[in-house]
This record gives C-alpha cells, sequence and structure tokens, in this order.
C-alpha cells in the first residue's frame, strides 16, 4: 500500500487524472449551467407579409424568455444559411398574404425550422415557435367572433375548452442543472476511476513491476490488487463527497430523501467503477486495449446510460448497454432518493447492481494473475 501511495504522489499524471482534471469538469459543467434554464437562443424572422398583424407576430415572438430574435432575414434561403452557419438555431417564416388569407378564413401556413442537431435550444425554440402560433391563431378567431358579436365569456370556451394547470413535479422551476449536472457530473468521475484504475494496473505490466507486486502480496492477487487500488479508493471516496456537497449544499440542488443512502451511493458507486474497470482489466489485462474499452464506454455513457433519451425509446440493441455501466445505477438512485424522496425499497435493486459490479472482477482474477506473473507488455 506504501508502494502504491508513493507512486500515486510522485507521479504528475495521476494529480491531473485524479484531482486537476475532476475538479476542473465539476466547476466547469456547474457553472456552465448556473443560470439553470437555457433563454435567450438567437433565432432568425422571415417576414413576407409585412402587414400589421406580422408585425405584432414578430413583437409577440421577441418578447418571449427563449427566444433572441437576433436576425431579420429576406428569403427562406438566407435564414437557412444563417442556420447552417450556426447563427441561429432556428426560424420563423410568415408567409406572403398571411394576414389576408387569416381573415379571409383561408388558413395560411406558419412554417419554423429548428436545428435539433443542438437538441437542448432547438427544442426551447420549437416550443416557442408553436406557442405562438397558436396563440397568433386564437387572437385573430377571438377577433372575428367578437366581430359578429360574441362576448368574451362566449369565446373563451370556444377557443380552450379545456383549461390546463401545469405543475413540474419535484423541479417546478424546470433547471436543467438539477438534471444535467447530477448526471453527468458523476459520470465524468465514473470515465475518471475506470481509466485511472486500468492505468495503474497495466503500468506494473508495462514495466514487468507486477512480479514484484505479487512477491509483496506472497503470491495472493487478491491482497495485491487490493494494496494497489485502496489508496486510490479512500481519494475517490473523498473527491465523490466533495462532488455531494458541491451539488447539494453549494449548488442548492434538492434532496427529497436521505443523506445517508445518497452519500452510501456514492461510495458504492466508486467500488463500482473500479470492479467494473478491474473486471475490463482482468479480462484483457493490456494497457491499451483496456484503457481504449473503459473510454469508448465511458464517453458512451452519457447516451447509453438514458441522461436524456429514455431507454424504452432506445433501439433495443443499443438500450440493453445501459444495464453495464455503474453511473446507469448512481442516476437512478438520484432520481429515486434525491428528486422523488422515495423509500429505499424502490431503490434495492440498483444497490444490488453495485454489489454485483464490486464482485464481477473474482470471477476472472486468475487470468490477471496468469499476465502479473509473465507480464509481457503489447504496446
Amino acid at each position: 500500500m506504501l508502494r502504491s501511495v508513493l507512486q500515486l504522489v510522485r507521479r504528475p499524471l495521476y494529480w491531473i487524472a485524479m484531482l486537476g482534471l475532476p475538479l476542473f469538469l465539476i466547476l466547469m459543467l456547474t457553472s456552465l449551467m448556473s443560470e439553470g434554464l437555457p433563454a435567450k437562443a438567437p433565432a432568425a424572422i422571415v417576414d413576407k407579409d409585412g402587414t400589421s398583424l406580422s408585425r405584432n407576430v414578430t413583437q409577440n415572438l421577441s418578447g418571449m424568455q427563449m427566444v433572441d430574435i437576433k436576425y431579420s432575414a429576406d428569403s427562406y434561403t438566407q435564414a437557412r444559411h444563417m442556420m447552417q452557419e450556426g447563427k441561429v438555431y432556428g426560424y420563423f417564416l410568415i408567409p406572403e398574404n398571411f394576414e389576408a388569407d387569416l381573415l379571409s378564413g383561408r388558413q395560411p401556413v406558419i412554417t419554423f425550422y429548428t436545428n435539433m442537431a443542438f437538441y437542448v435550444p432547438a427544442s426551447l425554440l420549437f416550443k416557442t415557435f408553436k406557442t405562438t402560433a397558436v396563440y397568433t391563431k386564437a387572437g385573430v378567431a377571438s377577433t372575428v367572433l367578437e366581430a359578429v358579436g360574441q362576448t368574451e365569456d362566449e369565446i373563451a370556451p370556444l377557443l380552450m375548452p379545456v383549461n390546463i394547470t401545469t405543475r413540474g413535479l419535484n423541479n417546478p422551476e424546470l433547471n436543467y442543472a438539477i438534471y444535467l449536472c447530477n448526471s453527468f457530473v458523476p459520470c465524468m468521475l465514473q470515465l475518471m476511476i475506470m481509466l485511472v484504475t486500468c492505468f495503474s494496473l497495466g503500468q506494473e505490466i508495462k514495466y514487468g513491476t507486477s512480479i514484484q507486486l505479487l512477491n509483496m502480496a506472497d503470491g495472493s492477487i487478491i491482497r495485491a490488487v487490493f494494496a494497489k487500488l485502496l489508496p486510490q479508493t479512500l481519494f475517490w471516496f473523498v473527491m465523490a463527497i466533495f462532488m455531494e456537497a458541491w451539488l447539494f449544499r453549494y449548488q442548492g440542488y434538492p434532496m427529497n430523501g436521505s443523506w445517508f443512502w445518497i452519500t452510501l451511493s456514492e461510495l458504492m458507486f466508486v467500488l463500482a467503477c473500479q470492479g467494473f474497470a478491474l473486471f475490463v482489466f482482468c479480462v484483457i489485462p493490456n494497457l491499451r486495449m483496456s484503457l481504449s474499452i473503459c473510454s469508448l464506454l465511458g464517453i458512451l455513457s452519457f447516451s447509453i446510460a438514458a441522461f436524456s433519451f429514455p431507454v424504452e425509446s432506445m433501439y433495443g440493441a443499443i438500450g440493453i448497454f445501459n444495464y453495464i455501466v455503474p453511473t446507469r445505477y448512481n442516476f437512478l438512485i438520484y432520481i429515486d432518493q434525491a428528486l422523488n424522496g422515495i423509500d429505499i425499497y424502490y431503490s434495492r435493486w440498483w444497490f444490488v447492481a453495485y454489489i454485483v459490479f464490486m464482485l464481477l472482477p473474482l470471477t476472472y482474477m486468475w487470468n490477471l494473475k496468469r499476465a502479473m506473473r509473465r507480464p509481457v507488455y503489447a504496446p
């Protein structure tokens, strides 16, 4: 263990990978999302009508919180070029003779385009564009009905026969940071834990020092791996507790459940990530290949762990991979305990999944022992 501690202290790469980079990413992600809900996504307006009604539509659209009408394009082609160049995330097209057709009952078509390659701002623009189009239609219908003698009390049930009340449970402010930071930050930590675990074990085989490590452990691979990884584990525990305190205490994200279960989840999450990385290295005791596999799965976890896209809507061949990454279960426990505050009974299987990840390397430890006895570095 002392040997492992000295290796961590003496090599700057470990300082960067275990301290510098995680702290930088935690602070960067939370600062980027400090505003909570994204606002004022740049957009363009194409007004081919030029009437008072179309100008009212443009004015109403400009007053929306989510939209910043930065450009007024003369044509569809010009607006499309702006979106392709990344100047805007979408544009709103008002057709010619819009007012005349609308007042005469000919149902003009309002068209709006959003660049869904940028999912969050484009989704907000789509919602705002659609709301503006619906309100415009309702406003004109109200004017026409008033002109034929209908009163406001008679018009309201016709335009909106069913009143809708929306309540955002557990995140009423629709704060994106509450959702994304508590998923992306642990996912980033998972990636770093897996990489450091594989790198530290791979270095032993690369430089042929694995024989010395086994001899110090009296030939026990369990003892050797335990002594090698325990100092890292303790450091990752501190980092996980810091992450929890930073998100829930200093950032003020909601905690509707038990601090004990969330803290236990973070500590078991560290062990699960190490167990998963250790299993990968046991199966493929090669520095380059194990790092590549952990990097690939760690990066893909941002997508396959279903942070922003539900598993039920994924293709089956893709969705099944969300069950093999520890961050998925960390996310589910966070939703159950911190956001929903439900009884731990409903999260019990996610904790069992942690234990499975911890025990998984034991099934292939014999292969790691064989590789450490006869270290062969394959670049």
